[in-house]
């Protein structure tokens, strides 16, 4: 327990004075009004709003897809807004996993082989590649389906497959964006169990975005953003009483 509390202290990612602001024809619209947060190394932290709140755009400002209109995200000490696309493609592939709503797995590869393409961007040799394809695989519960292609997988497989291609590149950040929208409600809860575990056992962050209360509950922290500002941050004390007792505390 101490450890972990340590671990708390760590900022990874600081907002500071965040807006984005979009010309529509003559008006302006504030997708992000001023947007201030902390997120430490280790946490699970979701961002729940409804349609147009600016969660999106939120996600998309940390990890460096589009540039703030003013303000400041510090991500593992780097500034973001002061990278060119050059750096942020080569911070994003060192650094950041992502999980996407849509798999986008490619159809004529095989599960391992997926998981395996972010390694081959990164340039490492296909024996080691694939034998960290194979041990994340392992690791999120598809021993079994190592060599499935998307088709002849369930949309949970899938996706654990989606979380296993995050995790390989061993990244501090996770970010996945409504990562459960196309799956039910019990694959879903499967899949958000999976996550939560997973990142806590390699001491990743994990920041998801999401329009439901329900699976929002299932993080750390709850961010509630609202017309482009965080209008509260609540601690979910039950994840850590649930924590606790899993580990005998």
């Amino acid at each position: 327990m101490v450890f972990r509390m340590e671990n708390a202290k760590v900022p990874v990612i600081q907002v500071r004075d965040l807006y984005k602001i979009y010309r529509v024809g003559d008006s302006k619209v504030r997708a992000l009004n001023g947007v201030d947060f902390t997120i430490y190394k280790g946490e699970f932290c979701s961002i729940v709003g409804t349609s147009g709140s600016g969660k999106s755009t939120l996600l998309n400002m940390m990890a460096g897809l589009e540039k703030p209109t003013r303000g400041e995200i510090v991500i593992a000490g780097e500034h973001m807004e002061q990278k060119n696309e050059n750096q942020l493609v080569r911070f994003r592939r060192e650094h950041i996993g992502f999980i996407f709503q849509s798999f986008n797995l490619m159809p004529t590869m095989n599960a391992v082989e997926n998981v395996a393409l972010p390694l081959t961007f990164q340039g490492m040799d296909k024996k080691t590649r694939m034998q960290k394809a194979n041990s994340v695989l392992d690791l999120v519960g598809l021993k079994k389906y190592k060599k499935h292609r998307p088709t002849q997988m369930s949309g949970g497989q899938q996706q654990r497959v989606g979380v296993a291609r995050a995790l390989v590149v061993n990244p501090e950040i996770i970010f996945a964006d409504e990562p459960t929208g196309n799956l039910d409600s019990n694959t879903s809860r499967e899949v958000m169990e999976l996550m939560r575990r997973v990142v806590r056992e390699q001491n990743q962050t994990l920041v998801m975005v999401t329009h439901d209360n329900y699976l929002a509950g299932f993080a750390d922290r709850i961010f509630r953003i609202r017309d482009g500002k965080i209008i509260s941050i609540e601690e979910n004390h039950s994840m850590g009483k649930e924590e606790g007792e899993e580990n005998g505390e």
